[in-house]
C-alpha cells in the first residue's frame, strides 16, 4: 500500500478498501520504524484525529479528491499542532498558534497530516546536512544525501513514509531533492502559492510546491495549493484552474528547447546520458528538439548568492530571542543577549549567509553587489523570454551529478552551491519548473542513485508542464521504481 501513488490511494479510499485511519496508521508505523531521519516531529494522536474526521467526511459524501489522503509538511510551514522549527535550534520546540495557508488549504480539503519533515536550516542548503536535527539519508542509498533543502520531503516519499509532501523552492529546493530521490516535484510560478506561514528565507524567491511520485499526483495537489491569499503581499491573483485538465493531451508537435549551456563542462556523463535518453523518448512521442541558448546561465550562482543572502540577512533579523524561540541563558544586557542568542541559535551555513547578506547590503557595497545582481537577474529573465520564442518548454538536467556521499562536501560550501547551477536561473526568473525521474547514474555506486529531468515552462504554464511530464510517465516506468528497502 505504501508504494501506491496518491491517485491510487484515493481510489482505494473511495471504494472503501481502506479507511483514512488505517492508511494513517500504516504510514505512522513506517515512520516509527524508519532510520532515514526524514521526520522532525510526529504527533500520532493529532494525525489519527484528522483521519477520523476524514472518514466521517467520506461517509457523509463531503469529499474532495484529496480527502483522507496522508501528507507531510516541510518544517518551513508553520502548523498548530506540530512544532515549526525550520530545521533550526533557533526555533526548537516552537509551536505556531496558526496554520500556514498551504497547511490550512490541505486540511480544508480533508488531507491528513503525518508530521513535519526535516530540512536544511531555514531552507539554506543543497544536501539536507545543515539541519540542527541531523542529516537525512537517501532511501535509494543511505550513504548518499537526499538533496536539499526539501530533502526530508523527497526522502519521505521515496522511502514510503508519505505518499505526498510539501516543499519549498528558493533556488532549486524542490526540483533538486526530487531528482536525487527519484520522485516528481514542481515549483509553480512565483507568487502562485501563498507564502503566509512559510518561514521566510529569501522573500523574492521562496515558493512552495508539491512533491509526489507522479505528475498526476502533483496536479491534484496543486489544485488545492494554488490560490490568491490577501495575507501574502507577494500572492498573485489567478483564476481558479484544474491542473489535471491537460494531462491526457497529445504532445505531438511540441517544441523542446535544449540549452547548450546545460550540457557543457561540469555535467557528469552518466547524468547527461540519462537526460539525453529522456529527450529521445520525447522525440518518439512526437516532440521536436530545438537547440537554444541561455547565455547568462553561468551568472546565476553569483547573482543568487548575492540576492538570497541579502534577503536572508533581513528576514532572519527577527530571530533575536525576545518574543519566541531560543534565548541565551547568560547575558549582561540586551545587546549581549542578541549576540549570544544568534550565535547559539543559528548554524554555520545560516551565519555564513547572514554575514554575506549584511556585507552586500552595507554602505559602499550595495551598488557594487546587490544592485548589480538585480540588474543581471532581469537579464536572466529576458534570456528565458527570448528562448520561449523558439520553443514551448525547456528541458535539461536538474543537477550536474547524481546524489553525492553524505559528508563529502560539508567543508566546501561552494561545492554545494554549484549543485544548483541548472535550477537557480529558473528561480531568479520566477518561472515554473519541475523534475521527473528519468533513470539512474552509472557504475557500482551511482547505478543506485536517480537522475532527474528538469522541465521549465513560461509563466503560468503549470498545467502544460504537468501534461508533458505525464505523457512521459505514461510511456516509461521510472516513476514506478522504488528503493529496495522501502
Amino acid at each position: 500500500m505504501h508504494k501506491h501513488t496518491l491517485t491510487e490511494l484515493s481510489a482505494q479510499l473511495k471504494s472503501k478498501k481502506i479507511s483514512a485511519v488505517e492508511l494513517a496508521q500504516l504510514y505512522l508505523q513506517r515512520i516509527a520504524a524508519s532510520e532515514l531521519n526524514a521526520f522532525i516531529n510526529v504527533q500520532p494522536e493529532f494525525t489519527l484525529a484528522q483521519a477520523k474526521d476524514a472518514d466521517a467526511r467520506i461517509a457523509s459524501g463531503d469529499v474532495t479528491a484529496l480527502t483522507g489522503l496522508p501528507i507531510a509538511h516541510k518544517d518551513i510551514f508553520v502548523t498548530r499542532d506540530w512544532t515549526s522549527t525550520a530545521g533550526s535550534k533557533m526555533l526548537s520546540g516552537y509551536i505556531s498558534p496558526f496554520d500556514a495557508t498551504v497547511v490550512e488549504q490541505f486540511r480544508n480539503a480533508g488531507m491528513v497530516t503525518l508530521g513535519k519533515l526535516n530540512c536544511d536550516e531555514f531552507a539554506m542548503g543543497s544536501s539536507n546536512e545543515n539541519s540542527f536535527f541531523g542529516a537525512v539519508k537517501n532511501p535509494w542509498d543511505t550513504m548518499a544525501v537526499p538533496g536539499g533543502s526539501s530533502g526530508g520531503s523527497a526522502a519521505a516519499i521515496a522511502g514510503g513514509l508519505a505518499p505526498a509532501a510539501t516543499g519549498t523552492d528558493t533556488g532549486g529546493s524542490i526540483r533538486q531533492p526530487a531528482a536525487l530521490c527519484g520522485i516528481t516535484g514542481i515549483k509553480p510560478t512565483y507568487g502562485s502559492v501563498s507564502r503566509y506561514g512559510m518561514i521566510a528565507f529569501a522573500s523574492s524567491l521562496d515558493q512552495g510546491g508539491p512533491m509526489a511520485w507522479t505528475a498526476e499526483d502533483c496536479a491534484l495537489l496543486l489544485n488545492s495549493m494554488i490560490s490568491f491569499d490577501q495575507r501574502d503581499s507577494t500572492s498573485i491573483e489567478r483564476a481558479p484552474e484544474d491542473f489535471s485538465r491537460h494531462l491526457a493531451d497529445s504532445i505531438k508537435g511540441l517544441k523542446i528547447g535544449v540549452p547548450k549551456e546545460y550540457f557543457g563542462a561540469g555535467l557528469a556523463s552518466d547524468v547527461a546520458d540519462a537526460v539525453q535518453a529522456a529527450l529521445k523518448e520525447y522525440e518518439k512521442l512526437g516532440a521536436a528538439l530545438v537547440e537554444i541558448s541561455l547565455p547568462k546561465t553561468s551568472l546565476a550562482i553569483p547573482v543568487y548568492y548575492v540576492i538570497a543572502p541579502a534577503e536572508a540577512s533581513s528576514n532572519l533579523s527577527r530571530f533575536d530571542g525576545v518574543r519566541y524561540g531560543h534565548r541565551a541563558k547568560n547575558y549582561t544586557d540586551l545587546s549581549d543577549m542578541y549576540r549570544k542568542t544568534r550565535a547559539e541559535g543559528f548554524g554555520d551555513e545560516v551565519k555564513r549567509r547572514i554575514l554575506v547578506g549584511a556585507y552586500v547590503l552595507s554602505h559602499g557595497y550595495y551598488d557594487a553587489y546587490y544592485l548589480q545582481a538585480q540588474k543581471i537577474r532581469r537579464l536572466i529573465a529576458q534570456d528565458f523570454q527570448e528562448a520561449f520564442k523558439q520553443c514551448d518548454v525547456i528541458m535539461g538536467p536538474v543537477a550536474p551529478t547524481v546524489a553525492w556521499d553524505l559528508g563529502s562536501k560539508v567543508n566546501d560550501p561552494v561545492a554545494n552551491y554549484l549543485a544548483d547551477i541548472y535550477t537557480l536561473s529558473t528561480s531568479l526568473a520566477g518561472l515554473p519548473g519541475m523534475s521527473i525521474p528519468v533513470g539512474f547514474g552509472q557504475g557500482e555506486k551511482n547505478s543506485r542513485r536517480p537522475v532527474g529531468l528538469q522541465l521549465i515552462g513560461n509563466y503560468f504554464t503549470e498545467a502544460k508542464l504537468l501534461n508533458i511530464a505525464h505523457q512521459y510517465q505514461l510511456a516509461t516506468d521510472w516513476h514506478k521504481q522504488r528503493p529496495t528497502q522501502s
